[in-house]
């Protein structure tokens, strides 16, 4: 798919590269800007994905993100739903962090939904899929096919459900993505350079008529296979490294979903 035909650049152009042919983009960060992207429409559910190489080498406090949101048409009260790839030290292994806004949970008062993976890769050797599922009655975050986790509507509450349009962004993070903040990022190591390819934007956009169906999670049609369900559950029981439902330090009250 051509980059340019569902996305177009948000901010830091000089920090973004567009292949000859539109099928790859390459993003970087230094010390006087990162770079990011945005769809062109808004959606109001669908299947989004790239083809992501992460920077190698000393990344720590670097923040790869592909993501939803809708903080630009409700500034302050916003939907969020992410997948950031959180930089680390050489020798320790990226974190990979998902997490669902709702509803201006993020903006002040924090109220994020973070599940966080080390991935079973080296995510900086070469490229690996990663895709985000919006759908009205779960998302579904994967990588290469696997379902990693399964956000489930329970409430209205808890759900997003207004349009939110895609971005992708690579961008310094250092107060708090590498061990809380205790590793920041290094400009001796810039730049750090992200590749991507293989875009996929499938769903219905803000504007498409009432007919349009949401794109299925699984063959089935309908929530996940059980061959799915099998390998969501070795992702988390082998590789999640945190579960904001399992972290009793938090007030839970306001995650009422736990």
């Amino acid at each position: 798919m051509a980059f340019s035909r569902d996305y177009t650049n948000k901010w830091g152009p000089q920090h973004q590269t567009l292949s000859a042919d539109q099928s790859s983009l390459t993003i970087w960060l230094d010390k006087t800007c990162g770079s990011g992207f945005k769809s062109r429409k808004s959606y109001r559910n669908g299947y989004f994905a790239a083809r992501i190489k992460l920077p190698a080498g000393y990344t720590a406090g670097t923040n790869t993100a592909f993501y939803l949101s809708n903080n630009e048409a409700h500034p302050g009260f916003h939907d969020e739903i992410d997948m950031e790839f959180l930089g680390t030290i050489p020798g320790e292994p990226y974190t990979l962090q998902t997490n669902v806004y709702v509803r201006g949970s993020g903006d002040g008062r924090i109220v994020g939904r973070e599940m966080r993976f080390h991935l079973w890769f080296d995510p900086t050797a070469d490229f690996h899929h990663y895709a985000l599922l919006w759908n009205p009655d779960a998302i579904t975050f994967f990588v290469d096919d696997v379902p990693i986790r399964r956000y489930e509507r329970k409430s209205e509450l808890t759900f997003p459900d207004r349009p939110m349009w895609v971005y992708g962004s690579i961008w310094d993070a250092s107060d708090w993505a590498t061990d809380d903040g205790r590793h920041r990022a290094d400009y001796r190591y810039q730049p750090f350079v992200a590749h991507l390819d293989r875009f996929t934007v499938a769903g219905c956009a803000s504007r498409a008529p009432p007919s349009c169906r949401p794109v299925p999670a699984s063959p089935a049609g309908a929530g996940l296979t059980p061959r799915q369900y099998a390998a969501m559950r070795w992702a988390q029981q082998s590789h999640m490294v945190y579960y904001y439902c399992q972290d009793y330090r938090r007030d839970h009250s306001l995650t009422p979903e736990c």
